[in-house]
């Protein structure tokens, strides 16, 4: 602790403040002491707390963890609600703090054996006058009437004049106190606000406030930061500190630390106002606090000098601290009717160039226990780390797999075959679907191995093309409308589970078990699924023990079934906004019917629904079950067939760690395309970058709107969407042929390969490009 004080005091002196004593430096041995001597200093604490400093200390045993501060000389009163914690709970969770931080001082009972009687209680209205003491009073807090505009006009003048007196005195005066700082930016200073619809706060005039303060001197900013420190001594919790500019320097991180680990340790009760009060801030000041935050932490992980900040084994609380902030504000994020802000911007890349693996198997050994890990908050971390995190647990698992089939082989004393360190599938091409269940079924103990692909009676030895091209096949032909496994909605361009009933669902299960093959082997698949296909497969997101456990059944809305089939969705929203008689006018009752095979079938959403009607009062109920009925019930033995596919090869713990929409992503990659990314990472076979063919490719492609790129991706790899790497990670390559120039580009999808003949100009190789990719559905490709 003593290098954290050291670094306190380096901060400060450079802020202006003196901490030395006479002529000796001091020697703090808390953060406490460290911040109560340079008040002291300063001559910012208020008299009765130096009264207080001269008694002796209630316990030698105070640690420099969360310890709480010095006791105010009255109640304080903040913008959180005032909800006590309960007796003996922990001020921070114990999933977000690290081992060996102590919550407080342990402070021995003051009575320890008297158990006063109800029947005997005694209050001070009964007792006689002479014998009653003096209360303490709640302080009255002063009255501010500034106004906002009144405040920006300060600002003005003394921008115009340069005399910042009357703005210096007021920011002195508003943070040197919690009390002022109540009655310059809560509407009512004394009222309390317990609601999570109002904060009670003067959101407008806090903003000028804070807006202002990098525009003032630096003896006005160093105001600002002592009153900052004067509430930390307080342990006051002011939430509307976070939004203070000045903590997006180094130099006051150390203030920074000490303000998220005060938020931090908040009451859950006092969270959840926070998370209510947070939503409610603009998009511009919420971004900028997640950035702040993200700074924070990336900083304090690679300092670009790290002789400003302490030693990380002596404020191993900050990165926890900031990142449980930084959790309330993505619950926020996730809470509020449309998102502040997308999901993306709460990942930390700094941390794809950390151990992440350590991270991970820590919590997988240890979960959500006093150890902190960045798995226990995933929000934080990118799609890029949870798929190398599961291919890595993946890698392990293969590895094993291959190890424990080695030493079978061995104890039997059989010949060894390196064939066996592979899932090896053997297929016919023109038993492609029939072929692929079977080897699946064959080798279901071995899924978790590396995947080896042989097409019977073609030679080859596949090195990756062969896999990747077995992958494209099978997924074109099961998911052909005519195969009627899948139904596709053009309206939304996804496919969606065929509901029609059969005796055996083994084809489902096939396509979950290519998917998890596909993660497992870093293959992108091109499949269309609707967004809540992946909830759905993460509802577990483990394979229940239970296996008459339900699976598969999310709870899914009117706006899950909008991306399946929107015109249905569009109805069904019409109903519920229908202002005049519904059973009247629409007739209906709570059965539907669906065409299955040819053959239209009736349902009822709930027992004797058919003669049930539909009305005002129960059309919530109707919709609801309706959409529950197509999504899940409809789909249940197709969807938990396909669901025990994928979970039958992805078993990593890592799955909980995934958002349904990253899923998507590990599957099918990426729809973000960046060409200048795809050029720059280009390979080249029989040309060069510079030949006139390649600059011209280039300049066509860059040109092209987003439709075409998209074509082009597709044509060349097989998909239009990117994987989790980036377009670096596509091994794009742009191969010579020696062919005529009346010839149109081709490809080897299994390669990511496109063939160019030498065009003899711009215009020329952009008319035969855009004629291939255009019609690149059954032609062109190989």
């Amino acid at each position: 602790m003593f290098l954290l004080c050291e670094h306190m005091h380096t901060f400060l002196r450079k802020m202006g403040f003196c901490l030395v004593w006479g002529e000796e430096a001091v020697d703090f041995s808390t953060d406490e002491e460290m911040l109560l001597n340079i008040m002291r200093e300063n001559n910012t604490l208020h008299q009765g707390e130096r009264e207080r400093d001269r008694l002796p200390p209630i316990s030698s045993n105070s640690t420099s963890g969360l310890d709480r501060g010095p006791k105010l000389p009255y109640p304080s009163h903040s913008f959180i609600s005032n909800h006590k914690k309960e007796s003996g709970s922990q001020s921070l969770s114990s999933q977000f703090i690290l081992p060996g931080i102590r919550h407080g001082r342990d402070l021995p009972p003051i009575v320890p054996d008297v158990r006063p009687k109800h029947q005997h209680r005694i209050t001070i209205d009964l007792l006689p006058p002479e014998v009653k003491g003096r209360l303490a009073y709640e302080p009255v807090a002063p009255l501010r009437t500034k106004t906002t505009r009144e405040f920006q006009e300060d600002i003005e003048r003394a921008t115009v004049s340069g005399d910042w007196k009357h703005v210096h005195d007021f920011y002195l005066t508003t943070f040197g106190s919690f009390l002022e700082v109540n009655a310059a930016f809560k509407k009512e200073a004394s009222a309390p606000f317990d609601t999570t619809e109002d904060s009670g706060i003067n959101t407008k005039f806090l903003n000028a406030v804070y807006d202002a303060i990098l525009l003032t001197p630096p003896d006005t900013q160093k105001a600002v930061l002592k009153g900052i420190i004067n509430s930390l001594l307080r342990e006051w919790k002011g939430a509307s500190l976070l939004q203070n500019p000045q903590c997006t320097s180094p130099a006051t991180y150390v203030i920074y630390a000490h303000l998220l680990r005060q938020m931090a340790t908040l009451a859950e009760a006092d969270h959840y106002f926070l998370m209510h009060w947070f939503k409610k801030l603009s998009q511009k000041r919420f971004k900028l606090l997640v950035e702040r935050l993200h700074l924070f932490i990336s900083t304090r992980l690679f300092p670009a000098k790290p002789e400003e900040l302490p030693p990380m084994a002596k404020c191993s609380w900050w990165i926890p601290s900031a990142t449980k902030v930084l959790s309330l504000l993505n619950a926020a994020n996730s809470i509020s009717s449309t998102p502040i802000t997308p999901f993306v911007d709460f990942y930390n890349l700094t941390l794809e160039h950390t151990d992440f693996m350590v991270d991970y198997h820590t919590w997988q050994s240890q979960g959500n226990s006093t150890r902190f890990t960045f798995c226990q908050f995933p929000f934080i971390l990118s799609p890029v780390v949870k798929k190398a995190i599961i291919q890595k647990d993946s890698e392990q698992q293969m590895i094993s797999m291959a190890r424990q089939s080695l030493v079978d082989k061995v104890s039997r004393r059989q010949r060894v075959d390196m064939s066996l360190l592979f899932l090896n599938i053997k297929v016919r091409r023109l038993q492609l679907v029939s072929d692929s269940l079977d080897e699946l079924t064959r080798n279901r103990a071995d899924l978790k191995k590396k995947l080896k692909v042989t097409f019977v009676g073609e030679a080859g030895l596949d090195m990756g093309g062969l896999t990747k091209e077995w992958f494209l096949l099978l997924i074109r032909q099961i998911f052909h409308t005519d195969y009627g496994m899948f139904t596709f909605f053009k309206d939304s361009h996804c496919h969606w589970f065929s509901s029609w009933k059969c005796d055996n669902y083994s084809e489902f299960r096939l396509v979950g078990a290519l998917m998890g093959l596909a993660v497992y082997n870093s293959i992108t698949l091109d499949i269309r699924f609707p967004p809540c296909v992946y909830k759905k497969l993460l509802t577990p997101p483990l394979l229940p023990c239970d296996p008459d456990a339900p699976v598969g059944v999310a709870t899914l809305s009117l706006d899950d079934l909008q991306q399946v089939t929107p015109d249905l969705a569009h109805g069904l929203a019409e109903l519920l906004s229908y202002e005049g008689n519904v059973e009247e006018d629409f007739c209906t009752t709570f059965q539907v019917s669906q065409e299955e095979l040819g053959v239209i079938k009736s349902y009822n959403l709930k027992p004797g629904g058919d003669k049930i009607p539909v009305t005002n009062q129960n059309r919530k109920e109707y919709v609801q079950l309706y959409v529950d009925f197509l999504l899940n019930k409809s789909i249940y033995r197709q969807f938990a067939a396909f669901y025990y596919g994928f979970h039958s090869v992805c078993t990593s713990d890592a799955l909980m760690l995934l958002r349904p929409e990253e899923v998507e992503i590990l599957v099918c990659g990426s729809p973000n395309l960046d060409m200048s990314t795809l050029q720059k990472a280009a390979q080249y076979e029989g040309y060069s970058k510079t030949d006139p063919t390649i600059r011209a490719f280039w300049d066509v492609v860059l040109a092209f709107p987003l439709v075409l790129q998209k074509k082009l991706l597709h044509f060349t790899t097989g998909s239009d969407r990117v994987p989790v790497g980036g377009m670096a990670d596509l091994n794009f390559k742009i191969s010579k042929i020696d062919a005529s120039t009346d010839w149109l580009p081709l490809s080897h999808t299994c390669f990511n390969q496109i063939c160019l003949p030498p065009y003899k100009n711009k215009k020329e190789l952009k008319q035969k490009l855009t004629i291939a990719i255009s019609n690149a559905e059954g032609f062109g490709l190989e």
